[in-house]
């Protein structure tokens, strides 16, 4: 059996696809699931399990019609899928099943421009639906030829010789393996999903006079976050248990990295995904305008979310006014009973 699976769109959704791409080796473990995404996110699923081929397509090969049909007309004419789940199922991607209207099992959204090629629907995710339950609700149709696994499982595969080499690059920094790290993300990539800076400044305080055991690592990108992160840095009195200077050079690396780390904390964000993805904790401050039933997975990793509107924000405010809500008090009585709870501080 040939299945495809596409998720064209960013880091975060990519990696909880992956649900997807374990329950269908578990259901189906002799076929061929080859995975079609953004070439910039190829790497992090590298040495994956549950794929045997990666299909990148590149922002020019998305950008220009006559490129981008040619590319899918040739994966799809090459291999003869017997399954397509389309998880994003628009006018982009409906042209990989109207060059494939002989699979078998041609698995979509249920949208008024796909009804007609797709022979089996799903409903968009809603906002009060939990991200993993929806993306697991494509696999349905497949119950004609195979029982669907219970599991709740995404991940990401590093390798024993990345990790190696990514520890031995922690250690030269001066990061002890043997003590608990906490890899933050201090900042946002947009400043609408990102919490008061003094706010996280005040709790990351809090966790380095409460834990000295803990060692820090600050996840952020070039440009701005970096800007934001040093000032952070600065305002906490540069302490020595913060390791401002870490970085993960690649997505490999950033894989490597969460694999290293004990727990997240901080913004939600790509890096927290790949944290759980890696079987680790992770404490998140949601944006207001992201939905923490929606995008908090629930899985056998332990993993906690705090909203303005747990604490007091109406839909009549402002983005701002909500997320004054979140208050350095509220995260940290919250935080302290996660950490005590789920993880091992080696005090």
């Amino acid at each position: 059996m040939n299945i495809l699976v596409i998720r064209f769109r960013q880091m975060g959704d990519a990696i909880l696809s992956t649900v997807v791409l374990n329950a269908l080796r578990r259901m189906f473990p002799d076929a061929t699931i080859d995975f079609v995404l953004n070439e910039n996110l190829c790497p992090l699923f590298e040495g994956h399990p549950a794929i045997d081929h990666i299909i990148p397509f590149s922002y020019d090969e998305r950008h220009s019609l006559w490129r981008y049909l040619h590319k899918v007309w040739q994966t799809v004419r090459r291999d003869r899928y017997d399954v397509i789940i389309d998880m994003r199922s628009t006018p982009n991607t409906l042209p990989f099943v109207l060059f494939s209207l002989r699979s078998r099992f041609r698995v979509g959204l249920r949208k008024p421009h796909a009804l007609s090629f797709y022979n089996h629907t799903v409903e968009p995710c809603r906002s009060d639906q939990n991200i993993i339950d929806h993306n697991l609700s494509f696999l349905r149709p497949l119950a004609a030829i195979a029982p669907i696994p219970r599991d709740a499982t995404f991940s990401l595969h590093i390798s024993d010789e990345e990790q190696a080499r990514y520890q031995a690059y922690l250690r030269a920094e001066g990061v002890d393996l043997q003590r608990p790290i906490l890899l933050v993300g201090v900042t946002g990539k947009l400043l609408s999903k990102t919490w008061d800076e003094d706010r996280m400044t005040e709790v990351l305080r809090r966790m380095i006079q409460t834990w000295p055991n803990l060692q820090f690592i600050f996840n952020y990108a070039p440009g701005r976050e970096k800007e934001n992160a040093l000032r952070v840095y600065e305002q906490l009195g540069r302490p020595k248990n913060v390791f401002i200077q870490v970085e993960a050079r690649s997505q490999r690396e950033l894989v490597a990295l969460c694999s290293a780390a004990t727990m997240y904390f901080g913004n939600e964000g790509g890096a927290r995904h790949v944290v759980h993805a890696c079987g680790k904790p992770s404490f998140v401050v949601f944006a207001p305008n992201i939905s923490k039933a929606k995008w908090l997975p629930q899985n056998d990793i332990p993993t906690e979310g705090i909203t303005a509107w747990e604490l007091g924000a109406t839909p009549d405010m402002t983005n701002g006014e909500a997320y004054a809500c979140i208050t350095p008090d509220a995260v940290w009585e919250r935080l302290q009973k996660f950490m005590d709870k789920n993880v091992d501080l080696g005090i």
